[in-house]
């Protein structure tokens, strides 16, 4: 089945809309069973009812959104779009330290259970996923990006696999290219995938390489690329006295619950949380475009939108391959 212009229908700008036809075009040409509203016979209402779970779950607990966004990138940079993350067990991705960190499975689960009484055996946990993350952004104020639908979900899932193939907070501007491109992304995919860093958190350990401690046990700079002040906050809110597994700072000091192009202003400020954002600004393949999007709100959407796409099909399960899962904790 190709994908379908008519069925493509993003309701965010007049942009997102003219960029369905390219996109459609390239995603098309090597992802075959894919197409939006995949489910529209077999389980008409299966984007609405992730959609309402994940508003249910953020009423309660608003910081499930960034964890959701989080997912996505730890599913799909390893073996692709596949819902390996999501299975439990020694060995698995999931019990690798460099995914200790990651939530949101409970609302995953969640919403699989409901779409198994409505629609058993017919939505994977692939799909559940992507567009999960996809209404956490718009949640949060962000587009609505359209996703095309039809993944079925892996069998295997290894630890070896994660560490290769995501990147870790201390990476050079080259080392995360070359991840990048190795999933088929860009440059300008990799700085507007970044942007995910204006919502959610992260634990101090994640970004105390910025810092040291001096003799008297206090938390000292010595990264020159953070703004003092800001710097001086983040020392404060992970003191040497805390557990830095443990305490949590947001990624965007200024409007860390709302979607918006700010993560590209606080870079102009020299506000980046983790070392991977700050390098962002020293490379001018990736600077000018963090310029064009601090400055341009719309354009960051319209850029979004077509990153996002293109990141959900990485890798992706279709036709006969894989499975659809009963469990996305479990294979079958």
């Amino acid at each position: 089945m190709a994908l379908q212009v008519s069925s493509c229908r993003p309701k965010s700008t007049l942009f997102s809309l003219l960029l369905c036809l390219p996109l459609l075009l390239l995603i098309s040409s090597s992802v075959a069973d894919l197409s939006f509203n995949f489910y529209a016979g077999s389980c008409p209402g299966a984007e609405l009812i992730v959609r309402n779970t994940v508003r249910s779950a953020s009423s309660s607990d608003p910081s499930v959104l960034g964890k959701l966004l989080r997912l996505i990138f730890h599913d799909c940079f390893v073996q692709g779009c596949d819902g390996s993350v999501l299975i439990r067990g020694n060995g698995t991705e999931r019990s690798d330290p460099g995914n200790a960190s990651l939530g949101g499975f409970a609302v995953i689960e969640s919403i699989k259970n409901v779409l198994e009484i409505f629609c058993p055996g017919t939505v994977s946990c692939a799909d559940i996923l992507v567009l999960a993350a996809r209404d956490a952004v718009e949640a949060l104020g962000g587009p609505v990006v359209p996703i095309p639908t039809g993944r079925r979900d892996g069998t295997v899932s290894m630890a070896a696999n994660v560490r290769p193939n995501i990147i870790d907070t201390d990476f050079t501007v080259d080392k995360m290219i070359n991840i990048f491109s190795s999933k088929g992304l860009s440059i300008q995919d990799l700085v507007v995938l970044s942007g995910a860093h204006t919502i959610g958190a992260a634990h101090c350990n994640t970004f105390n390489s910025r810092f040291k401690l001096d003799p008297k046990g206090n938390l000292e700079l010595i990264d020159s690329s953070l703004d003092n002040s800001y710097a001086q906050t983040l020392m404060n809110k992970c003191s040497s006295s805390l557990d830095p597994t443990t305490t949590v700072v947001e990624n965007d000091p200024e409007t860390s619950s709302t979607f918006d192009n700010q993560y590209y202003k606080n870079l102009l400020a020299h506000k980046g949380l983790f070392q991977t954002d700050s390098v962002l600004m020293e490379d001018d393949r990736t600077r000018k475009i963090v310029e064009i999007l601090a400055n341009d709100q719309e354009s960051f959407f319209e850029r979004w939108t077509e990153s996002f796409m293109k990141m959900s099909v990485i890798g992706v399960r279709v036709g006969e391959e894989g499975e659809i899962r009963r469990s996305c904790s479990a294979v079958n």
